[in-house]
């Protein structure tokens, strides 16, 4: 598996409408963070402050310039959701994962087990 390049697509591809953001998340961004609250909506994320639609990206993903590359302006402060993803194998595939390789396609054990131990520092521990 390789590393992040920065590709973005996991982000374009949930950013309008396919993430969510716990009560906890949003009352912690009311209180430390308004800008990000004010892309909320009746729990809903990122919605328009202005039009009160679901907007079609992120505001907070921002493409470098003369690059094929994003960054997340909050990315400290992102919705779990985006932490934790990508959760498995499938999704990336589904999704076109950039860090995946042909080796990871054919052995998808091993390779559930390399991005698990990638996203440890991320993901809540898992409870046995």
């Amino acid at each position: 598996m390789k590393d992040c390049n920065q590709c973005g697509k996991c982000c374009i591809h949930y950013s309008d409408g396919g993430l969510s953001a716990s009560t906890s998340e949003i009352d912690w961004w009311e209180e430390h963070r308004p800008d990000i609250f004010s892309y909320v909506n009746e729990g809903q994320i990122w919605i328009s402050p202005d039009t009160g639609k679901q907007l079609v990206s992120c505001p907070w993903l921002q493409k470098l310039p003369d690059q094929k590359k994003y960054i997340c302006s909050i990315y400290d402060d992102r919705p779990n959701d985006c932490k934790y993803y990508p959760v498995d194998i499938a999704q990336m595939v589904r999704d076109e994962c950039e860090m995946l390789e042909a080796r990871d396609l054919l052995y998808l054990e091993k390779a559930q087990r390399t991005l698990d131990e990638l996203m440890a520092d991320s993901r809540p521990p898992v409870s046995r």
